[in-house]
């Protein structure tokens, strides 16, 4: 089969490709900058830019799958909100994807709550996954929470607070649920997704970690497999555009990305149903392990210093 990565140089799509070029797929990357494309598994690298829709056209010909693993919540150097750069780009791939006969995408979004109206971040994943439902005849969307990983930006951002701050303090959000997931997890689902015969139409599947925790009990957890021991402060209130910037400078992280995902911390986040699980039976890690991995895998690129 011609597979199709956008994304190619990031946490996920540079972890799936070695996956799908094992069993004998061709792949395709597209990426803005080629030499960014690490993995040493694609058979051809397209130079393209899905905000301004150059090389897709190139990038799409002959692909019967193709994975938008495309994500960045920063605004541009002009100031344009990141969820109008996020739709353009995504609306650019849907017509360039149409225009090409393709048969199946296959797109990695967010959970959403079943209880109130989703923040900007989860609103912007909700109109990305829309776009791309419509693209082609068989459209996937996967949705999941944190995902556990080295590589995964919100899971390093609560390690760098735990490493180096000495206090942690933990906002009203920190009794809300989620369910994160191990980032091999994620990636099996996609691989899963991407090649399933029995998968038809348009399908939008939730994607988490058997274990449901609070923010809290998250980062506590965090905390114990770094071996690290924070004073917890309890603050009855959230004051999230203040304290996002405050955290950011402290785990060197861009406040762009921080405000974002502090603010859709305001409710549980947690699956619908296990529809995921029954389509695509994959043995998942349990949130311990999948915490304990992620740290053995950054120390082997770089030092914690709480350990």
């Amino acid at each position: 089969m011609q597979i199709l990565l956008t994304g190619a140089s990031g946490a996920i799509g540079s972890q799936l490709a070695p996956q799908l070029a094992g069993e004998g797929h061709e792949l395709r990357a597209f990426a803005r900058d080629p030499k960014r494309v690490t993995a040493g598994c694609f058979d051809q690298i397209v130079r393209g830019d899905v905000l301004t829709g150059d090389g897709l056209g190139e990038a799409l010909e002959g692909i019967e799958l193709a994975y938008y693993l495309i994500h960045s919540m920063e605004a541009s150097a002009e100031g344009e909100p990141f969820a109008e750069r996020e739709l353009r780009s995504a609306e650019n791939f849907a017509a360039a994807a149409r225009r090409a006969g393709l048969r199946r995408v296959c797109y990695l979004g967010g959970l959403v709550p079943s209880d109130r109206p989703p923040s900007e971040h989860l609103a912007s994943r909700l109109a990305v996954e829309d776009a791309l439902l419509a693209s082609a005849p068989e459209a996937l969307s996967l949705r999941a929470s944190i995902v556990v990983s080295a590589q995964s930006r919100s899971f390093r951002f609560l390690v760098r607070l735990l490493e180096r701050s000495p206090l942690l303090p933990l906002p009203d959000w920190r009794d809300f649920r989620t369910q994160p997931i191990d980032g091999r997890d994620v990636v099996a689902y996609l691989q899963a997704a991407g090649l399933s015969t029995a998968v038809e139409g348009r399908l939008v599947l939730d994607i988490a970690g058997p274990d449901a925790v609070t923010y809290g009990q998250l980062i506590q957890r965090i905390a114990g497999a770094m071996m690290v021991s924070r004073p917890a402060v309890e603050l009855p209130f959230s004051l999230t555009p203040v304290a996002s910037v405050v955290a950011a400078s402290i785990a060197g992280e861009a406040s762009e990305l921080v405000g974002p995902l502090m603010a859709g911390l305001s409710g549980d986040l947690l699956a619908n149903d296990e529809a995921a699980r029954d389509l695509f039976p994959i043995q998942l890690h349990r949130l311990d392990r999948a915490i304990s991995h992620a740290l053995r895998e950054w120390e082997e690129i770089e030092p914690l210093a709480a350990r």
